[in-house]
């Protein structure tokens, strides 16, 4: 039995002899062509999303809206955290786009392997930027809505009249801690998704690189 298991293994290592070998000349502009494709990829998404989100904002900024925003006394807030938002979102798309222009013009594994450790780190601060921006917007309107919409004043001053005030500001936060973590959580796991992929591939690229330069 012993003598069959080594004729097969020095079968095999004879057969991994006869395999050609590719040169670092060879691998590297793989790598590079493959990196530059996900970073490409990750600009493309970046940009369809601005324009999504974009669009959602002017379908949803009617006159009727904008009045209601006033009556919250957050329209001024809400108009210069807009600004604000697009402002950053542009920077990164511009940043996303540098990254692929860098990787494609790369000369050298490590200047490659600098470059996607950047886009690592661009894409984990668009994302918590994506985040905190979201919970912004959360708060602000929660805050209009309960101490200035219709429906909230009611619900405030039923709770003042019945002397539950403190109890129903605990229970408000309470709820609003938990509806905002499972938004926050469903808005990271889609981010995951989406840019986790693409990551996971120029991570493993990154790891091939290191291998060429050891």
């Amino acid at each position: 039995m012993m003598d069959e298991l080594e004729l097969l293994k020095k079968d095999w290592q004879k057969r991994e002899a006869d395999l050609p070998k590719l040169s670092y000349e060879q691998i590297y502009p793989m790598i590079k062509k493959k990196s530059s494709s996900i970073v490409k990829w990750i600009f493309y998404i970046s940009i369809i999303e601005f324009v999504f989100w974009a669009g959602i904002n002017i379908i949803f900024s009617g006159p009727e809206t904008m009045q209601e925003l006033k009556a919250m006394h957050i329209h001024k807030v809400i108009m210069v955290l807009n600004v604000i938002n697009y402002a950053v979102i542009l920077y990164f798309i511009y940043k996303f786009y540098t990254n692929y222009r860098k990787i494609s013009f790369t000369d050298s594994s490590r200047n490659l392997m600098k470059t996607i450790l950047k886009v690592k780190r661009t894409v984990t601060q668009y994302v918590w930027f994506n985040l905190i921006i979201f919970t912004t917007y959360l708060i602000i309107n929660m805050y209009g809505v309960l101490l200035y919409g219709p429906e909230g004043k009611k619900i405030v001053e039923a709770a003042s009249q019945d002397g539950n005030t403190m109890a129903f500001w605990a229970m408000v936060i309470g709820i609003s801690v938990v509806f905002t973590a499972v938004i926050l959580f469903l808005i990271w796991l889609f981010y995951k998704l989406l840019y986790g992929i693409l990551l996971k591939r120029l991570r493993k690229n990154y790891n091939e690189l290191k291998r060429l330069e050891v």
